[in-house]
């Protein structure tokens, strides 16, 4: 199968340098047709952008949930797969991500996020689901099945973020923190920390793309607004662990990592003396799967945090063994 990378459709006559993009990626075009699901929560109209991918003869449903740095549109390929081999495929981009609303406030939790979820897959009247995280979305993810496990079929989680739970080896910090550290964003800096922690110093062009949108955002008119959201997700991740709730877990989980991954929120502000060594992913798959009751583990060795980015043809073979035992 060929590599399908969306970005390269992009503000088309737009160099580089002059991506300007607004909140909620007006000027970006996705894979596959941009749906809209308008809804109130917290007090405030807010709007969810999805991707569904559906024909009569595909009779299973997956829902495929991205990572905090990214959006839907990085399931293109994984998707279209998906699609050709019996699945109807919902792509959405979470609130505070990709194409959907920024809010100018919101609690972000686990939980607001998996009922807005809920709230979609009801609207689109699907009730049983596989449902797919990568990153962040594995934590959104194991969140839903804890919350509804009779409808979730199956549980698959792609190198999630929270398999460690990260304030018991860093210091707490205000979203103000995070804040700042989103504004001293540069597009270089981005692609500095995807090159080194995701990809192991090495550079293709196929990951530009997961650059190019951040690079947008940051030259574009909202960037304080994109930056807000982004720093108030930020705190989710470190204070809502779902790795102390695993012994819970009645799906039948399975878990994709890619061993190179050294993907380690707060490891730059670690509590004094602690030596613990964070996102040591070659270790982090065994630990997690002795807490899950229901979980089996497919390692791919010399692989990232983006298996289905880095090397699709390695992803999709152990992805089709996760799907079918």
């Amino acid at each position: 199968m060929k590599y399908i990378i969306f970005m390269t459709l992009l503000a088309v006559g737009c160099t580089h340098s002059s991506l300007k993009y607004d909140a909620e990626l007006s000027q970006v075009n996705y894979p596959f047709q941009v749906q809209s699901y308008n809804f109130t929560s917290q007090n405030q109209n807010l709007t969810m952008r999805y991707m569904y991918l559906k024909k009569p003869e595909n009779k299973k449903n997956i829902v495929l949930l991205h990572g905090k740095n990214f959006s839907g549109a990085y399931w293109e390929t994984t998707a279209l797969w998906l699609f050709e081999n019996g699945y109807n495929v919902v792509m959405p981009d979470q609130i505070g991500f990709g194409k959907s609303t920024k809010p100018k406030n919101y609690q972000y939790s686990f939980a607001a996020l998996a009922n807005n979820t809920f709230d979609l897959l009801k609207q689109l009247d699907i009730k049983n689901y596989i449902v797919v995280g990568h990153s962040m979305g594995g934590m959104l993810a194991s969140r839903m099945a804890l919350l509804k496990p009779k409808s979730i079929d199956k549980l698959v989680l792609i190198n999630p973020i929270g398999l460690e739970d990260y304030l018991k080896y860093v210091e707490y910090k205000d979203v103000s923190f995070f804040y700042q550290n989103e504004l001293n964003k540069t597009p270089e800096k981005v692609k500095d920390y995807q090159k080194k922690y995701y990809y192991d110093g090495k550079w293709h062009s196929r990951y530009d793309p997961w650059v190019k949108m951040h690079k947008g955002w940051i030259q574009g008119p909202d960037w304080k607004l994109v930056a807000w959201n982004n720093a108030l997700t930020f705190d989710m991740v470190f204070t809502q662990p779902v790795v102390n709730e695993f012994a819970h877990l009645k799906v039948p989980t399975r878990l994709i990592l890619g061993t190179r991954d050294r993907t380690g929120p707060g490891r730059g502000w670690k509590k004094p003396n602690v030596s613990y060594k964070l996102g040591q992913y070659q270790d982090l798959g065994d630990k997690a799967v002795k807490l899950l009751p229901k979980a089996k583990l497919y390692k791919i060795n010399n692989i990232g945090h983006m298996p289905h980015i880095e090397n699709f043809e390695l992803f999709i073979t152990n992805f089709k063994k996760a799907l079918k035992e």
